[in-house]
């Protein structure tokens, strides 16, 4: 496995620690005024999703995970597993929604994701920062009803539950970011 310098890293960067799979979040370089320089950085369990704060002294050598980046298209869901294809390849995979995480409430067909895979394990799924949906599900605008920053529940053709603005109506397709699950705008 390849050997990488503390004072090289990169937001981004996946690295094999003693205690799991870490990907860098972010990083400083310190230099006090008495004792040896440090990097300090915050990095996230790639398994888990928990983020630890890490403290490295200058120059060590840490082992960077080689992560294989790969675009597949969703496809369909399998049960409680959601069907990709690599877009190279036409390869098919199956990846349980555990996997997925929050990414499983915005995928539709055709979408196009990008699977991260460590040692044939997928450890993550990287979705649009945004995409568009229809509107299943919303209680009907009234009119005259137009107080301004006022929200209503509506539920997305995933099944997803976000606020909308009273104006959204059912059949309506929205864009909604997919970090925050907050509605951007009707399409």
């Amino acid at each position: 496995m390849p050997q990488i310098s503390v004072n090289d890293l990169k937001n981004g960067i996946t690295l094999e620690l003693d205690n799991g799979l870490f990907q860098v979040v972010e990083f400083q370089h310190v230099k006090p005024g008495k004792g040896g320089a440090f990097v300090r950085t915050k990095i996230k369990n790639v398994r888990t999703g928990a983020v630890i704060d890490k403290t490295f002294n200058a120059g060590i050598k840490v082992e960077q995970a080689i992560v294989d980046r790969q675009d597949m298209q969703y496809l369909y869901q399998d049960g409680s597993d959601y069907v990709f294809m690599n877009t190279s390849t036409y390869d098919q995979m199956q990846v349980p929604r555990e996997t997925l995480g929050e990414a499983a409430d915005y995928l539709v067909e055709q979408m196009v994701a990008q699977i991260a895979m460590y040692q044939a394990e997928i450890i993550g799924v990287e979705i649009p920062a945004s995409v568009e949906l229809g509107i299943a599900d919303t209680e009907p605008g009234v009119q005259g009803d137009r107080v301004s920053g006022a929200r209503k529940p509506a539920t997305l053709d995933t099944g997803k539950d976000i606020q909308v603005p009273l104006f959204v109506e059912v059949g309506d397709t929205v864009k909604v970011d997919t970090r925050s699950g907050d509605y951007i705008t009707r399409v």
